[in-house]
């Protein structure tokens, strides 16, 4: 990397903090994630140079990761613990719902893309399923499945769903139904050292292994394990956790570049209609959800959402919906997801 790389870095994150700082004066809905998203999106598409670091969205998911963790309370993790067949209801649904959106994306593109039928298949296969961007482009490349189409699907389908539902919460007035707070909720040094300390030799330690998203979730197993024990060392300071949010914005608005929409652009019309179809899918299968279980319906929904794990939980924090519960939801999910979808589709089943 050379210095204009990091110029171009920085002129991004400068231009995400004003888009950020503009958005809290407009007392718009998450302004230090959504402000950032729609500046660079809006940037890059236009053909800006802008550049994301992957150190720094490393951190920012440490940061994430920590935050989240601190909310697992005893208390609160007996009350998620009850709560399994309820997430494991989510994890089928997740499954049925990333397959019936593969299958949509082949039927509506069949005889209109190049490629052969097992090409096409695996394509729309890994397009839909609801897991990470990077994990399934991988998975994707194994099947020999066109990873351009598979990484561009998951980019667009994070996006609108990010874009989407804070701004829906925000225009229903859905926020503080469920307004749980961390174990630690004063900042104190010493404490904070020790916390750091702790949760980045946890990322650390499982980023060695080669498990998805390590910085965050090894960050957010090692925080939960110190709050649940009753450890309360410190909270996080909301100056971290505000630029982790910027941060996770710049990273997904980076991905859309001006070739990103002359790329295929019937694949991408169809990844936004069924998109916007799941999140309605998802929103009905969380209002049944709550209505069994008694939690939130709002919460349910960034629990059960087609979007990430740190967009959705950042959403669940920012408006008070439930972040232990969705954090619950979403980390399960994945697990489950990066776990069976390879095998599902090598053994010939939902695909």
């Amino acid at each position: 990397m050379d210095s204009r790389f990091f110029v171009r870095a920085a002129a991004t994150l400068a231009v995400a903090l004003a888009a950020a700082l503009a958005c809290v004066w407009l007392h718009t809905p998450l302004p230090w994630m959504l402000g950032p998203l729609i500046a660079t999106s809006a940037l890059s598409l236009l053909g800006a140079p802008t550049q994301s670091w992957t150190p720094l969205r490393n951190a920012a998911q440490w940061a994430i990761g920590v935050a989240l963790g601190l909310y697992f309370t005893p208390e609160v993790t007996a009350l998620v613990l009850q709560l399994w067949w309820a997430i494991l209801l989510a994890i089928v649904w997740a499954l049925l719902l990333g397959w019936g959106f593969g299958r949509w994306l082949h039927g509506v593109l069949r005889g209109r893309m190049p490629g052969g039928p097992k090409e096409l298949r695996a394509t729309s296969y890994f397009a839909g399923a609801i897991g990470g961007a990077s994990e399934m482009t991988l998975l994707a490349e194994r099947a020999g499945a066109r990873t351009d189409l598979v990484a561009a699907a998951h980019s667009l389908r994070l996006l609108l769903v990010t874009l989407l539902l804070p701004v829906a919460f925000a225009w229903l007035g859905l926020h503080g139904s469920d307004p749980t707070l961390p174990g630690a909720r004063v900042v104190r040094l010493p404490g904070l050292g020790l916390l750091v300390l702790a949760t980045l030799a946890g990322a650390w330690l499982l980023a060695r292994t080669g498990r998805a998203n390590p910085w965050f979730l090894g960050a957010l197993l090692v925080a939960m394990g110190l709050t649940m024990a009753g450890i309360q060392l410190s909270a996080m300071p909301q100056a971290f956790t505000n630029a982790a949010q910027l941060v996770i914005g710049v990273s997904l608005g980076v991905r859309f570049r001006a070739e990103f929409v002359h790329t295929a652009p019937r694949w991408l019309l169809a990844v936004t209609v069924g998109t916007v179809g799941m999140i309605v899918l998802c929103a009905g299968f969380a209002v049944l959800l709550a209505w069994a279980t008694g939690l939130s319906a709002a919460t349910l929904v960034l629990g059960t959402s087609p979007g990430g794990i740190a967009e959705m939980a950042i959403t669940a924090k920012v408006l008070q919906l439930g972040v232990p519960v969705v954090t619950a939801f979403q980390v399960c999910r994945l697990v489950a997801v990066l776990m069976l979808v390879e095998p599902l589709h090598r053994w010939g089943w939902l695909r």
